[in-house]
């Protein structure tokens, strides 16, 4: 598996846009709809073939099924980078990979877009929702077609008490070195590589 994109939630979609424009200094592209959660998204594509998504609850759209992912129901507070997401090529064959609560996956489709996604049937992915998600696309992944940023991820830093198991679970499903584990409260964090310097996500 390799690391497909990262999302920044927020309590209006609006929130979480400004706070990635804030953060990084590049303006957020258009987007769209989740029909089957009730969310909505806009997308900047980042170098090395990834993406960025700020995402939120969509306020017009009853979900077609609830929970919803990423945890959204119970989203509080400001802004924040909330989840990161794994690319498989055969889903089916590796989710055994995962932590058992994390091997579900529902088929998910956006305009012409369509993919199979890793949904926790309570919408918490393990290790208080920083363990990744993991998707398989069935087109093309979206990132090449997406307005492109100029910004490179740095590094990827999850905090967890429990970190060494965390790391263990991670081990079996991807090698990054750009993906490091701390010990401590739970947090995500990410840095990157911008047309203005360095800078960080939180």
């Amino acid at each position: 598996m390799i690391l497909d994109h990262l999302a920044v939630a927020g309590a209006t979609l609006e929130d979480a846009a400004a706070h990635v424009e804030q953060s990084l200094g590049i303006p957020l592209g258009p987007g769209g709809a989740h029909a089957r959660y009730g969310t909505r998204n806009r997308l900047i594509g980042l170098e090395d073939g990834l993406y960025l998504e700020a995402i939120a609850v969509d306020p017009e759209t009853q979900p077609q099924e609830q929970p919803r992912w990423f945890n959204l129901d119970q989203f509080a507070g400001p802004a924040r980078l909330s989840n990161w997401i794994l690319r498989s090529e055969d889903l089916e064959a590796e989710k055994s990979l995962l932590p058992p609560h994390a091997q579900r996956h529902v088929s998910m489709q956006r305009g012409d877009l369509r993919w199979l996604m890793t949904v926790p049937a309570d919408g918490l992915l393990p290790y208080d929702n920083l363990f990744p998600a993991v998707l398989q696309w069935q087109a093309d992944p979206p990132a090449a077609r997406l307005p492109q940023s100029g910004c490179r991820l740095s590094r990827l830093i999850l905090s967890h008490p429990e970190a060494s198991a965390l790391q263990q679970a991670l081990d079996r499903i991807i090698a990054d070195p750009r993906i490091a584990v701390e010990q401590g409260a739970p947090a995500m964090m990410a840095e990157f590589g911008t047309p203005h310097g360095q800078r960080q996500l939180r």
